[in-house]
């Protein structure tokens, strides 16, 4: 991690200082109502020394709110309690949900330092709330008497909510034990944070510098373009660099010849944060590890998958378990044949090595190649990047009628991020919807959707959600626009389909409105998977960036042909990686010693085999760490499970945008997701349980 020059931890010290004597200046935007159009956030009024401030009063603001609920002479009842409680802290959501989405996506030092004071402070501020005696006592009266107080069934709900979220968090343990988890909590603030920064500072150093033109061979010339805007942007001009950014790192992978390169660039990515420097990420993992067990036994449960699992649709780490079980033979069967495939490739070429991990794209794309004869460069000058959003729009627009207006007068946190205005088909105004496409040394790899703002009401008012897209595509270059990789293009759908369930969602309490269970969290999402590969869709978007050629059928014939190509390596490592999740997180002692050695273990058991990894190896697996996935990872294919079965659903119906269809899943799967329960809200929308089969079929695996 690089440290902190002396100036910013200078002034660094100067917010704090002034933070802690309490000052509310008048011209912190936090302080204030937004006037931008929409009631955005003020990016361009928005200054690093606004948002300590903006915490601090945020807290203070907040306990007043929860002591003014506790000093209530009255009896307590859902308005003067529950009611209260779930209206408090707006302004302390308003300054985080700003700075959190900042940190993530366009961070420098100074935020980082703030991020580092702030964590542990807000942990113990949740901890005082949740576990207040007080407080407690009257949420607790008015669950007792939830069914006497002729409440409706949402407001029965919050409070069910509420009251188990209080005693999942603490809240029935005795002081000392309270005091214990206190300590722990403010522990994995800090020690997950510090994950994160290791992280973000072993992708941001690593690059990989090509002198000799002759290294490239085998190269599309986008990836070339590519390397050579990023040797510019680093004062290299005449070289090129490749990074571990998957943007930059696969197309290497797929196509350098140098099979020495490929080898360093992908033992650079896969011993992220585990080579015993400054980023070094194992003892970090070890202490929270412990730390979550711990955790888990003050809670009252075995371990802490149980603990985090208990409040998921699966209910338990076994019902995971066996789920994972059951698609991991077929899956690892499949890639052990795709693995004799590449083989006799090597061999016939003349190869004299086995298979490697770092092999495996190289020798995937000359499978793909020979048995469907199909290649990755032959499909993204059909993928550009504005055309798949394009796509996108369309879709959602012929699902559900809602419509998108690029806008050009609203404030934005970086240059190249878009804005959009999203109306309901009568064109009132539904939701604010920012585009962050393109990789930068400040913001994290990878792709993911959040707030600004999330759907709500207040004061009787509909609150119009403000929703973010984050990505990381290859930048366009003087000659190529931004070209797709057709899992960038699936990976945007994905992020979209998030996007869409917060744009959507909708209800009058904060604790249910779009909340729902983790292993419900990506069905909005694959979902809208699913149409990027219908012809019919692509007809619309897949355009050649130069000519403005439709794909031809012959190539989409191609493309539904290839389905299930490289399957059991795509579902092996996801597999795999949600094993190893779970074999952390089923521990039930606080033992951890050795990451390699367990991860090892981990592997060896479920027989693993050499040529693939899990997606995510222990150091940087920052889903199960530092990105809320604890006992987690699983979700993804426990929700394609119910995705794959609500598409189907569209498929029979012989319309994939069948009008009922899709206002029977906007409404019980997004719009009103929070109010029952995961599967009884996918039951009021399929009218039946899912079936395991469509995703079978889908992913070759029957």
């Amino acid at each position: 991690m690089k440290k902190i020059s002396i100036m910013l931890m200078a002034l660094a010290t100067v917010v704090f200082v002034a933070c802690n004597r309490g000052e509310k200046t008048s011209d912190n935007p936090f302080f204030s109502d937004y006037t931008a159009p929409f009631k955005v956030p003020p990016f361009d009024k928005i200054d690093t020394t606004h948002y300590m401030p903006a915490f601090l009063e945020g807290m203070k603001q907040h306990d007043a709110e929860i002591q003014s609920i506790i000093n209530s002479k009255e009896e307590p009842t859902f308005e003067n309690t529950v009611l209260a409680y779930d209206k408090s802290g707006l302004l302390l959501t308003k300054v985080a949900n700003v700075f959190f989405n900042i940190a993530q996506a366009n961070t420098n030092e100074q935020i980082q330092a703030i991020e580092r004071k702030i964590s542990p402070m807000l942990s113990k501020h949740n901890d005082d709330i949740s576990m207040n005696e007080k407080l407690f006592s009257r949420v607790k009266t008015v669950y007792d008497k939830r069914n006497e107080m002729k409440l409706d069934s949402q407001q029965v709900r919050v409070v069910e909510k509420y009251y188990r979220d209080f005693v999942r968090l603490g809240a029935n343990l005795p002081k000392d034990k309270q005091d214990s988890l206190k300590k722990i909590n403010a522990d994995l603030a800090t020690l997950s944070l510090k994950f994160g920064e290791n992280l973000l500072n072993e992708n941001k150093d690593f690059q990989m510098v090509i002198d000799n033109k002759a290294d490239l061979d085998g190269l599309p010339q986008s990836a070339i373009d590519g390397a050579a805007e990023l040797a510019k942007e680093k004062k290299m001009d005449g070289k090129w660099i490749f990074s571990i950014s998957k943007p930059s790192m696969i197309p290497f992978l797929q196509y350098a010849k140098n099979r020495a390169l490929r080898e360093k660039i992908y033992r650079a990515y896969f011993m992220k944060c585990d080579n015993g420097d400054k980023n070094d990420n194992k003892e970090i993992v070890i202490k929270i590890a412990n730390l979550r067990v711990k955790k888990a036994h003050l809670l009252g449960y075995n371990s802490y998958a149980a603990y985090v699992i208990d409040d998921n649709m699966a209910k338990t780490p076994e019902a995971v378990n066996d789920f994972l079980a059951k698609l991991w033979e077929p899956a690892l069967k499949m890639a052990k044949n795709e693995v004799v495939e590449m083989q006799k490739i090597i061999d016939k070429e003349g190869g004299k090595f086995k298979l490697q991990p770092w092999d495996w794209w190289y020798y995937a794309e000359k499978v793909r190649k020979e048995k469907y004869d199909l290649d990755e460069n032959q499909l993204k000058p059909y993928f550009k990047l504005e055309n798949v959003r394009d796509g996108m729009f369309y879709v959602a627009t012929k699902l559900y009628g809602i419509t998108f207006n690029k806008l050009t007068n609203l404030p934005i946190y970086q240059s190249d991020v878009e804005v959009y205005e999203v109306k309901e088909a009568d064109g009132k105004h539904l939701a604010i919807l920012y585009m962050d496409y393109y990789p930068r040394e400040t913001k994290r790899t990878g792709a993911w959707a959040t707030t600004f703002q999330s759907a709500g009401w207040r004061d009787g008012k509909k609150v119009d959600p403000i929703v973010s897209l984050v990505f990381n595509s290859t930048k366009p270059t003087k000659d190529t626009p931004s070209l797709l990789t057709w899992d960038d293009t699936e990976t945007l759908f994905h992020e979209f389909g998030h996007a869409l369930h917060f744009m959507l969602s909708d209800g009058k309490y904060n604790r249910t409105a779009g909340v729902v269970p983790q292993d419900y969290v990506e069905l909005p999402s694959q979902f809208m998977e699913n149409y990027a590969a219908e012809p019919e869709v692509l007809k619309v978007y897949a355009k050649h960036y130069k000519t403005g050629e439709v794909i031809p059928d012959a190539l989409i014939e191609k493309i539904q042909k290839s389905g299930q190509f490289n399957q059991g390596f795509m579902v092996t490592e996801i597999l795999a990686a949600a094993i190893l999740d779970m074999d952390y997180h089923n521990v039930t002692e606080p033992n951890f010693k050795n990451v390699n050695e367990f991860e090892k273990a981990a592997m060896d058991k479920i027989g693993l085999i050499p040529e693939i990894l899990p997606r995510y190896r222990t150091t940087y697996f920052s889903h199960i760490w530092d990105g809320g996935y604890a006992a987690g990872y699983y979700v993804y294919t426990w929700a394609e499970v119910l995705d794959v079965d609500a598409f189907d659903a569209f498929k029979q119906s012989g319309d994939i945008y069948k009008k009922d269809l899709a206002a029977k899943f906007r409404k019980y799967c997004l719009q009103e997701s929070g109010d029952g329960e995961g599967m009884d809200q996918y039951r009021k929308f399929r009218g039946q349980d899912p079936s395991i089969e469509p995703l079978l079929k889908k992913r070759g695996l029957k």
